[in-house]
């Protein structure tokens, strides 16, 4: 691969949301996204490699090639690994760490494919080998083909600098962004989030609406690679938005998460008035039978309460659940309602009439649906 053309660019996320993720490329303007297992695939440069880790919500990682070749045993691997152009990607002044897997291939460990190609880049950059560096090159064994690229983000891509204040069994900016998405949810009605936790659900519909891009407060691997172009890259977070809702978002429209614990409306403020949204944004410690319908249209309720094997007995949480589907039978006539659990008799308990339920996701090592209804009667 050059500096310059076309190249497939990998956008990794959790197994499950693939689909989803590809939506929000196509809808960005990536061109020829496809789902593979644990992600999705788009074509474009660099300057979409950059722009894929400012814009897209939904990726915990941007991947660029630097190469790929057939590789049955070690020393093919160090043979290989040495032809490849690493000086049009990586720079002799700056550190890299090398991370590998290795599946169904006769190169079985992954520590000895480490070594192999951290020696390629010694020999033919000279650039130095740092457990800890910010640029890391991944280099994946499937079979006997050899696939080695640069992760470009850094940080995972869920961080995305403005989140500091973190309540229990958080859930990632990036996969609630998605489950935003499989709700239907497009930046033009209100959002309430009754078990807000930290806030993630509540801001992250507030970015959307506003359309402000996920990664306009970090930095990221890509800027300490041979690749990048300072003037271009500030170019493009000056650019609007390609998707904004913003325009059409009502003046007066506002985003609601409540808690029954103080602690987490106090995170959700501050996290929200970091994110640049504490004027749309409205949290209250309230317990689930408290909730009530703010004022103006319907829009979505979406939650992601307790699932039992991360707070307590799961008999010991259908009330919580049943209470929480009362409410919403009862008093949000109109909304659509999205929950995310591991649980199905948990969801079932709400009484709630779900549509099918969506692919299971990883998620803090289980693996949860989420479950969704039309408008409610």
């Amino acid at each position: 691969m050059t500096k310059r053309g076309e190249f497939e660019i990998f956008l990794a996320v959790a197994p499950g949301l693939e689909s989803a993720l590809a939506i929000e490329a196509r809808a960005l303007g990536f061109k020829g996204a496809r789902t593979v297992p644990g992600g999705v695939t788009v074509r474009g440069g660099w300057s979409e490699v950059w722009r894929a880790n400012l814009d897209i919500r939904g990726t915990g990682r941007v991947v660029a090639p630097i190469g790929a070749f057939p590789a049955s045993h070690l020393a093919q691997l160090d043979k290989r690994a040495h032809q490849l152009p690493w000086a049009d990607v990586l720079r002799p002044d700056v550190p890299v760490r090398v991370e590998a897997t290795c599946k169904a291939s006769r190169i079985y460990h992954s520590g000895a494919a480490v070594e192999r190609v951290e020696k390629a880049i010694r020999d033919r950059l000279g650039a130095p080998i740092d457990a800890a560096a910010d640029v890391t090159v991944r280099v994946r064994i499937e079979g006997d083909l050899c696939s080695i690229g640069v992760d470009t983000s850094g940080e995972l891509l869920h961080k995305r600098g403005h989140k500091e204040a973190v309540t229990k069994a958080p859930m990632r900016e990036t996969m609630a962004s998605l489950f935003l998405r499989q709700c239907n949810y497009n930046g033009r009605e209100p959002v309430l989030d009754p078990m807000c936790g930290s806030g993630t659900f509540v801001i992250e519909a507030a970015e959307i609406a506003l359309g402000l891009k996920p990664g306009r407060t970090r930095s990221f691997a890509f800027e300490q690679l041979a690749t990048f172009d300072a003037a271009a890259w500030q170019s493009l977070k000056d650019a609007p938005p390609r998707n904004s809702s913003a325009a059409a978002a009502a003046p007066d429209l506002r985003f609601y998460g409540s808690d029954r614990d103080a602690g987490a409306i106090t995170s959700s403020r501050a996290n929200a008035e970091r994110a640049g949204v504490s004027a749309m944004t409205v949290f209250q410690q309230l317990m689930v039978s408290e909730i009530v319908p703010p004022p103006g249209p319907p829009g979505l309720v979406i939650a992601n309460p307790p699932y039992g094997t991360r707070i307590g007995d799961k008999t010991q949480l259908q009330p919580l659940y049943r209470a929480l589907g009362q409410t919403l039978m009862s008093r949000f006539s109109g909304w659509r309602v999205g929950i995310i659990t591991s649980e199905a008799p948990l969801a079932r308990a709400t009484g709630l009439p779900f549509q099918p339920q969506t692919a299971p996701v990883s998620h803090g090592g289980l693996r949860v649906s989420l479950f969704r209804t039309g408008p409610l009667p």
